[in-house]
């Protein structure tokens, strides 16, 4: 597939709902479309930025989320610049190389196939310094001042392994991914980072999640921190009331999590040495006949020796079962899996064979073998612990920022 072909096939109905090609208006393109204290952000702008943000996938209301972005990144150069921070050339280069990367692209190509649907080099150029300028000044301002106690840190390894008995209350928004698409949904993963309002991460939820609690604004139910997998454990424990991680990297898909509410529970939780689970594949992917055949096996069956004889008229590698330590599962099963109680099943997941066969996967908890203690670094919780707390310095600097401009919409 050519690089036009690639962002022509992403863009076929968002830049057609635009109406970014030849609509005119009222006004002229480079005409203000907002004043931010003294700096113009102009028509163009926006809908230079609104194209971009379609090519990355983004839906919704794009001209006001892309108008959104550029009044923050207005405040968050400037802002930079008051403290001497203004990417080099060398900086802003390797930024766009690092994002052409992202959908198979060198630098070069990344900006011609861009120019080809209509996005300047400049609108590319000014997105990555804006980006490279706010994490500098963050870092700058509140790097030193992010310290993390050894005793912060023993009390997250302490309810990350279950010794401290802790429960969380979280929402998830699960989206599902191909290598073609991995750079679009992450584009998406990004701005749902930025939300701060749990009322805003249901709607986000409901319109973009795939997993099963989508219609319920992504809503999970109280759960053990050791039942969700070991790696993405500190991220979620760093999480303050209200608060989401960076996107996390699944291997079909890419998952956020809002953290709702924290919990000591009145017994230490478990950590476990192996999960027993089973996964049965159907061929033909997510079809309404798989989804409906899945749900009647569900309703049939009791317990995993059960999926035997439903799948007895299947190749017998389409359905398997193990007992493994938690760190062996493949990350994306094993979050339906801490999601589950013994003999619950998961319908969410799909994968694609390495001969481009699609299959919808269905996951049965089948036990969980207790462990006393499990090994978790110390360097990956502090970082996870550092990486959040800057987060919401950012976005408490940003909130201030905007609170303290003029901002003047034409």
């Amino acid at each position: 597939m050519t690089a036009k072909t690639f962002f022509a096939q992403l863009c076929s109905a968002g830049c057609i709902a635009l109406g970014l090609a030849g609509n005119a208006t009222a006004q002229s393109a480079f005409s203000p479309a907002v004043l931010v204290n003294d700096q113009v952000i102009t028509y163009y702008e926006i809908e230079q930025r609104a194209l971009l943000m379609t090519l990355m996938n983004s839906t919704g209301d794009v001209r006001k989320e892309a108008k959104d972005a550029l009044i923050n990144e207005r405040l968050q150069v400037a802002e930079a610049e008051q403290f001497g921070i203004a990417p080099s050339e060398e900086g802003v280069l390797a930024g766009i190389s690092n994002f052409g990367k992202r959908v198979g692209m060198d630098a070069e190509d990344l900006v011609k196939a861009l120019e080809l649907e209509g996005v300047s080099e400049e609108t590319l150029r000014d997105f990555i310094y804006s980006g490279i300028a706010w994490r500098g000044l963050i870092q700058t301002r509140y790097g030193r001042n992010v310290q993390v106690s050894e005793a912060e840190i023993d009390r997250a390894i302490a309810s990350n392994s279950g010794a401290g008995g802790m429960n969380v209350l979280l929402s998830e928004i699960v989206m599902a991914t191909t290598p073609e698409t991995m750079a679009q949904v992450m584009g998406i993963a990004n701005q749902m980072a930025n939300i701060t309002s749990p009322t805003d991460f249901e709607i986000a939820a409901q319109q973009f999640s795939q997993s099963a609690t989508k219609e319920n604004g992504g809503k999970l139910d109280w759960l053990s921190i050791t039942k969700l997998p070991a790696e993405i454990r500190p991220a979620i424990m760093a999480l303050g009331p209200n608060e989401i991680t960076a996107p996390i990297q699944l291997p079909n898909a890419v998952a956020l999590f809002m953290m709702r509410g924290k919990a000591e529970a009145s017994v230490p939780s478990p950590s476990y040495s192996a999960i027993d689970y089973a996964v049965f594949r159907l061929p033909g992917g997510r079809t309404e006949e798989n989804v409906a055949l899945a749900r009647g096996i569900a309703g049939r069956i009791d317990t995993c020796d059960d999926l035997f004889g439903e799948a007895r008229e299947y190749p017998k590698e389409y359905l398997t079962r193990e007992s493994v330590a938690p760190g062996k599962i493949q990350r994306d099963i094993a979050l339906e899996l801490a999601k589950l109680d013994d003999n619950e099943v998961s319908t969410l997941l799909t994968q694609t064979t390495t001969s481009g066969q699609k299959q919808l996967l269905m996951v049965m908890l089948c036990g969980r073998t207790a462990e006393l203690s499990e090994e978790v670094s110390r360097e990956q919780v502090a970082a996870a612990l550092r990486n959040q707390r800057l987060l919401s310095f950012a976005r408490g600097y940003l909130a201030q920022l905007k609170a303290d401009a003029v901002i003047i919409e034409k």
